[in-house]
């Protein structure tokens, strides 16, 4: 246990990267030809969680669906997400975290409701 207080010794003179030595293949996931997926059905703060694992080499892509704990069905496609899109819809939860929010991160987040005349509002 250090006893040291204030500000650092050193200052990094750039950001770190992640496997900045290693050549990546742009087909994969994540690369040039497949760009990840936008983070969708979650709350601001899960939202800041996965952009930092993105950010800094931690994320893992989902390999196949996993099964939702609400409803048990094979239906959850995003990594790091505990309900399927519909669950956590219907629910007013983070798929994530599982906790009533108020705002939710992401395309999914709105819904489409058909008015007079045939036209959409996003409410």
């Amino acid at each position: 246990m250090s006893t040291r207080s204030g500000p650092p010794k050193h200052l990094n003179k750039y950001a770190w990267k992640p496997a900045a030595g290693c050549k990546k293949n742009e087909t994969e996931p994540g690369g040039k030809f497949r760009p990840l997926a936008e983070v969708s059905g979650v709350c601001g703060r899960c939202k800041d969680q996965i952009e930092w694992k993105r950010k800094y080499g931690k994320y893992k892509v989902l390999k196949e669906p996993t099964k939702c704990n609400n409803c048990g069905k094979r239906a959850v496609r995003q990594a790091y997400h505990n309900l399927c899109s519909a669950c956590a819809k219907q629910r007013g939860v983070c798929a994530k975290c599982c906790h009533v929010v108020n705002n939710i991160v992401g395309r999914q987040s709105r819904t489409h409701e058909r008015g007079i005349a045939g036209h959409y509002y996003v409410l």
